[in-house]
């Protein structure tokens, strides 16, 4: 009878250190430590390494020999990489979804688009950004690649919420809406050309860090 309490605390503690890491609250490099974390969820250490041994699994944290669990890294060949898949599977997903993309469906995507242009902040942008895509690629009714590429979407969110902490400023997504034209006319190989390009665009943004210096941080802005 002990296993799926286990199972649910441990499921509990790793989507709220994953919220964390993706949030920024849990930097790059920062000890996870199984007695803090045990003692803030009232648990034992059991279901603690368990939700340890999910971030892993969803590559937010990394177990060093002698250095424990700390919150994973990440670079521009990284960053590059979930790029390169999120245009694979966003890609393919369009591709089954196009036939069932209702004028409903594309109207709810273009007021989401309108959100993103309004946000105030880029966690407000990252939201709308995020209804975007699933609104447009969900018709796949392909439940195991819809759940991989929120998967990515999320990975894609804490590249973004490192490089712009702050100073974030409006912007018209000009791809967004060239989609929507082209699944309009019923010209779905460019809608699929242009969200393909669209996903693959990294920015690049100079942040400070706690000691002062400068760094480059990589984001996909799509």
């Amino acid at each position: 009878m002990s296993k799926p309490t286990q199972d649910t605390i441990a499921d509990r503690i790793s989507r709220t250190l994953a919220e964390r890491i993706i949030r920024g609250a849990l930097g790059p490099g920062e000890r996870l430590r199984q007695d803090h974390v045990a003692e803030e969820f009232g648990t034992s250490h059991v279901p603690v390494r368990e939700a340890f041994r999910r971030l892993e699994a969803q590559g937010l944290a990394i177990s060093e020999p002698r250095r424990g669990v700390r919150v994973a890294s990440f670079d521009l060949a990284e960053v590059r990489e979930v790029a390169e898949m999120r245009a694979a599977l966003e890609v393919l997903a369009l591709t089954h979804a196009a036939p069932h993309l209702a004028p409903a469906i594309l109207d709810e995507a273009e007021e989401a688009t309108r959100e993103g242009d309004a946000a105030q902040d880029v966690r407000a942008w990252e939201a709308a950004n995020r209804r975007f895509h699933r609104l447009i690629l969900t018709p796949c009714s392909m439940p195991r690649l819809l759940a991989a590429i929120d998967d990515l979407h999320s990975v894609s969110a804490r590249f973004l919420f490192s490089a712009w902490r702050s100073g974030w400023e409006k912007r018209t997504d000009h791809d967004h809406r060239a989609i929507l034209t082209a699944l309009r006319d019923g010209h779905v190989s460019d809608a699929i050309a242009i969200l393909d390009r669209h996903v693959r665009w990294i920015g690049q943004r100079p942040v400070r860090t706690p000691t002062g210096t400068t760094r480059d941080t990589f984001a996909i802005v799509g």
